[in-house]
């Protein structure tokens, strides 16, 4: 066995957890070593690092599926609840480019609180003969973080390009689509938050308030990456495997009840249907949708693949939605499947190759672990990978961090539109920092 894997002693017992997860995570904690997958108030967080690996390159992710092998193999598991996310689980958060800077990391968290359908577990994980923690799952479920609900006065500053000059990159982009180079390339811009005194930022109080206002997506913080998706790139669940797909967006008017229904239904009467009836975000969200299909069908058998989108809403925006399914047949880990589907052309552009080659040209900037498929897996190789947007990466030193935007752009795109809906979605994580 390599010495970068160690032997894992694993038990998982039932409790009965009630309220906010996120009030039991203390708050001495390093926030890097909080992790979080939570959606209306199922899910998991936990904290502490018991076993972890970092990966780069264009094998980040078999590099990261090996060491995931080799660690389950030599683990022993103690489970008496045997649900999906219980018994030993990573969590995962990968860069967008094999060509980042960024570090791809799978992590194993020290103590992992889950709950889902009425039922709740605590985890814990030593490695070796390490004794178990004498902290009773009791003492653990009965903390409140008196200190979760308070913001940190935060500053931001300019990204990597200013706002003003984002229509001339998204023009650059369109002149390379007219010139037939590219489809459609998904570009992102940046913006720099820093704690206004010096000190660390928090990210507890983050988490809180993406749970709280964004409850129907998926709330994740994995080595410092925290956001509130929207995208569930791959969820892996008893063989099968499922993907919604986002791609399309409309700024959401205030006060406009937006239930989730049919894009042909009710178009007489719903302002929404300029979305659906908008040829850009009608065309970028079929190349999105044929992305994901293509690459799941060498994967799954009865591949279900809507002939419509859907509205989603959320808090902000309105997004064109398709839900697709299939049943795996091809003995893939949901972390395997992620990497086939990473990445979407929701997140990079049509034909890939392409797009990658003009985002690394116009964007000015790396991504990072911005875009990529962050989530977990357990065991039996089922997981949610979501695409992690509506984000911000905390830097090494946690005094600043990075939050991200992006959008599709293109033939029909209009420059300032696209620097308007990156600033509609900043807002999710501006909210967050209680930047606005």
């Amino acid at each position: 066995m390599s010495p970068e894997v160690p032997r894992l002693r694993v038990r998982t017992v039932a409790v009965d957890a009630t309220g906010d997860l996120l009030t039991r995570v203390p708050d001495e904690v390093d926030p890097r070593e909080v992790v979080a997958w939570l959606r209306e108030g199922d899910g998991m967080v936990g904290w502490g690092r018991v076993a972890q690996v970092e990966t780069s390159g264009a094998d980040r992710f078999a590099r990261a599926e090996d060491w995931w092998s080799a660690l389950r193999s030599h683990a022993e598991v103690e489970d008496e609840v045997r649900l999906p996310g219980s018994g030993l689980v990573a969590f995962g958060s990968f860069a967008f480019s094999a060509d980042s800077v960024d570090a791809s990391v799978l992590t194993v968290p020290r103590v992992l609180i889950g709950r889902r359908d009425g039922l709740a577990w605590i985890t814990h994980v030593v490695v070796g003969e390490e004794p178990w923690p004498a902290t009773h799952p009791a003492e653990i479920l009965s903390r409140t973080n008196p200190a979760l609900g308070r913001l940190d006065p935060l500053v931001e500053t300019e990204g990597s390009v200013a706002p003003q000059d984002w229509p001339q990159v998204v023009s650059r982009a369109i002149t390379r689509i007219a010139a037939g180079d590219v489809d459609k390339v998904v570009l992102a811009r940046d913006v720099a938050v820093h704690h206004r005194d010096g000190r660390p930022v928090r990210i507890a109080p983050v988490l809180e308030r993406l749970e709280k206002r964004y409850a129907a997506t998926w709330t994740f913080s994995v080595a410092g990456l925290v956001g509130a998706t929207p995208e569930m790139l791959v969820r892996l669940q008893g063989g099968r495997a499922r993907s919604r797909v986002l791609a399309g967006t409309l700024r959401r008017p205030d006060g406009v009840p937006a239930p989730e229904r049919p894009a042909g239904l009710a178009a007489h009467a719903d302002p929404r249907m300029s979305l659906v009836r908008s040829e850009k975000d009608l065309d970028e969200h079929a190349y999105a949708v044929r992305s994901v299909a293509e690459a799941l069908a060498p994967h799954c058998t009865d591949l279900v693949v809507p002939e419509a989108p859907y509205v989603l809403e959320l808090p902000d925006v309105y997004h064109l939605a398709s839900d697709l399914s299939g049943t795996l047949r091809s003995g893939a880990t949901s972390l395997s499947l992620a990497a086939a589907l990473h990445p979407s052309a929701a997140v990079c552009g049509t034909p890939t190759d392409a797009a990658f080659r003009v985002i690394a040209e116009l964007e000015g900037m790396d991504r990072g672990r911005y875009a990529g498929p962050v989530g977990w897996v357990d065991g039996s190789g089922d997981g949610d990978w979501g695409i992690a947007l509506r984000c911000g990466e905390l830097a090494d030193d946690r005094h600043s961090m990075r939050i991200f935007a992006g959008g599709g752009i293109v033939a029909a795109s209009d420059p300032q539109a696209e620097l308007a809906e990156t600033e509609v979605k900043l807002s999710a994580m501006r909210h967050a920092l209680g930047l606005g």
